[in-house]
């Protein structure tokens, strides 16, 4: 038993490192070198691209794959620093930062048409905590429980508000970009970001993470359902022993 909660304790870092890799350092280090060190939004932008650029060129030659998250990120620096040569235009500097919301967005829409949501990853780490329902998870992601069509279909509809909820969210700021007062919208855009994350965890929750997690747990249970009676059967053998025997 201690042995199992280790493994699925040391698990859930795992989960969560390639979301902080591909997203948290990239956006982090921008923040970072920008407001705390004074850095051009050019200079902040250039740097904060080396981690997904890394990432994106590690997966492409050992696994012969993209790496989704980093190779977006790693887009969306590109078309900023593009973009960043067109204009000095505060305002377009503003429509600019949106840019991110926008395509990651596209991004997270596009992954749920090829069959990939990439919300997955964020959620998983939440709703698998053991490792009953990290079995529970591979069943119905594999098809093979009762409900993975419907767990499945959640699935996609996380990705799918969450996908909807950052277009919005680049919408406003665009609009607000080009109306709102620079000096307003330069700390509004913020509190429009907050909002949007907050409606996407509100609606996401209640659309796509709430149900697969009944879903998930109903599996747990089921799935423990033969070792409960395998154990007991156990017992009755040693009881039904003598009397066959007899």
């Amino acid at each position: 038993m201690t042995t199992k909660t280790s493994d699925t304790e040391t698990g859930k870092p795992k989960h969560f490192l390639p979301l902080i890799l591909d997203v948290a350092v990239p956006i982090g280090a921008y923040y970072l070198l920008k407001a705390g060190f004074g850095m051009s939004t050019f200079a902040a932008l250039a740097w904060s691209s080396v981690v997904p650029a890394l990432r994106t060129g590690w997966a492409a030659v050992t696994e012969r794959a993209v790496n989704g998250i980093a190779g977006l990120i790693l887009v969306v620096n590109v078309v900023s620093l593009m973009l960043g040569f067109v204009s000095g235009d505060p305002r377009l500097m503003l429509a600019k930062d949106s840019g991110v919301s926008s395509t990651v967005g596209i991004g997270i829409l596009m992954s749920v048409v090829l069959g990939r949501p990439m919300m997955t990853a964020a959620l998983k780490p939440f709703l698998v905590k053991d490792a009953a329902r990290e079995a529970a998870w591979g069943r119905l992601m594999e098809g093979t429980a009762a409900a993975s069509a419907d767990f499945r279909r959640k699935e996609r509809v996380f990705s799918i508000v969450w996908g909807g909820v950052l277009l919005a969210e680049c919408v406003v700021r665009i609009v607000g970009a080009f109306t709102v007062p620079v000096d307003t919208m330069v700390w509004l855009g913020s509190v429009v970001l907050v909002g949007a994350v907050g409606v996407g965890i509100v609606v996401g929750g209640a659309l796509g993470a709430g149900p697969m997690e009944r879903m998930l747990t109903a599996e747990a249970a089921a799935g423990a359902g033969p070792a409960g009676p395998a154990g007991g059967a156990g017992g009755e053998c040693e009881v039904a022993e003598p009397a066959m025997a007899a």
